[in-house]
This record gives structure tokens, sequence and C-alpha cells, in this order.
């Protein structure tokens, strides 16, 4: 099982990009799935998770401007980012709780992280 991110770059304050981020491999089943980001010198920290059945919670700082979505067909997760800041500059992982084929218990795997950065 492995999660593979894209969509970062570089963009303007007040840009928009769109994260994407896809399990593939031996997948029984998806729980939730989310995104974290890490700052340099910060901790990793929660950005959006959202369940099977849709239901999304976000950090307070990136309420309304985020949007996080999921695609069940494709296995796959999304970030929609709007108006961003330079503080959102950052890794940006995706994060999935799968339970493979053939395994009795839920576990959380990790996208290989993309890089976004805000800057003028």
């Amino acid at each position: 099982v492995q999660l593979q991110a894209s969509g970062g770059g570089l963009v303007q304050p007040g840009g928009s990009l769109r994260l994407s981020c896809t399990a593939s491999g031996s997948i029984f089943m998806i729980n939730a799935m989310g995104w974290y980001r890490q700052a340099p010198g910060k901790q990793r920290e929660l950005v959006a998770t959202i369940t099977s059945g849709g239901s999304t919670n976000y950090a307070d700082r990136v309420k309304g401007r985020f949007t996080c979505s999921r695609d069940n067909a494709k296995n796959t997760v999304y970030l929609q980012m709007s108006s961003l800041k330079p503080e959102d500059t950052a890794v940006y992982y995706c994060l999935a709780q799968i339970i493979p084929y053939g395994m009795r218990k839920i576990d959380d795997y990790w996208g290989q992280g993309t890089q976004v950065t805000v800057s003028s």
C-alpha cells in the first residue's frame, strides 16, 4: 500500500492550489483520509480530515479557505486551497487509515509530502 501526493508548487499570496493524493495497492478498506502540514522548524499539524462518509474537519486557521474532498472510487483525497497566505507555506502530507487485504487491523499510511510555497 502506498500514497502518492501531487499538486504542490509556488503560488502568490491570495492564489489557489489543489493537492491530490491517491492510495494504491492491495486495499480492503479506507476509513478516514486527510492532510497534515509541516513548516520549517515547526511540528506537523492537522490541516483537514474527511471520513469515508464525507464528513470533514478543519484546523481553525484554514477554515473557510481550504476544502477537503474525496473520491472513494479512485481512493483519492483532495485539498483545494484558496486565499493562500505566506504562513501556509509548508510540506503537505496526506494520510489514510487503511486496512490492507489479508490484514485484520487498520493502520495509518502517509504520502511522501508535497511542497507548497506561498510567496510574491
